[in-house]
């Protein structure tokens, strides 16, 4: 029978970093849709002290500064979190990460079922969720491009980066998609790894523990 070790994976940080960033983009996706194109009656707007659409932007930048902050922990931490955190141990440029995202291809497309075990993220997925950072720094940039057209650092910035507000806020939109498409492989994956794996990965989330073989 095999023997299993516990193993802290992830610091209470890095765990309070997923669950705001989740959450905020669930939230920011829900109430972005709304802005875009209500779907309620904007005759009530006002009407009765109902204000729909002000109420929906509000909690727009309330999350969408939730958003910002996991982001700044995540950038800490890919910096001075625990080794599996470190952005390091994720880039596929030293010749074990590079074998362990051929591996995790392989494995993932059922042509092999060798499991390359590591207490951090696997290289596929850690690579991902860099791109994934990369596109939350962007939303964060044109969010704060639309949301203050008055001040004149972020329309410095914003205007030379990304254009007129019409086109940040068309980029904005099509970046939300990325993030869509993501949280669902997301969850696809975690779920199938849980179910192939004996590491935990689900709970790891809520305790920060993982569990490998014995050596």
């Amino acid at each position: 029978m095999a023997t299993y070790e516990k193993h802290h994976c992830w610091s209470l940080l890095l765990r309070l970093f997923h669950w705001m960033f989740a959450l905020s983009i669930v939230t920011l996706i829900t109430t972005g849709f709304y802005i875009n194109n209500p779907w309620t009656n904007t005759m009530i707007e006002g009407n009765q002290s109902w204000f729909i659409m002000s109420s929906m932007r509000y909690i727009h930048y309330i999350a969408a500064y939730t958003f910002a902050s996991a982001v700044m922990i995540r950038f800490f931490l890919y910096i001075f979190g625990n080794a599996q955190e470190r952005v390091w141990d994720i880039l596929p440029i030293t010749p074990r990460n590079i074998k362990n995202l051929f591996r995790t291809l392989m494995l993932y497309s059922y042509i092999s079922d060798k499991h390359d075990e590591r207490l951090g993220h696997n290289i596929l997925a850690g690579s991902m969720y860099l791109i994934t950072f990369f596109a939350a720094l962007f939303m964060i940039l044109s969010g704060f491009y639309m949301l203050y057209p008055e001040i004149y650092f972020w329309q410095s910035w914003g205007g030379k980066l990304l254009g007129s507000q019409q086109w940040a806020r068309f980029l904005h939109h099509c970046t939300m998609w990325w993030f869509m498409i993501f949280a669902a492989i997301h969850i696809y994956f975690v779920v199938w790894n849980d179910i192939k794996g004996p590491e935990g990965l689900i709970s790891s989330i809520f305790t920060g523990v993982k569990f490998k073989h014995s050596e």
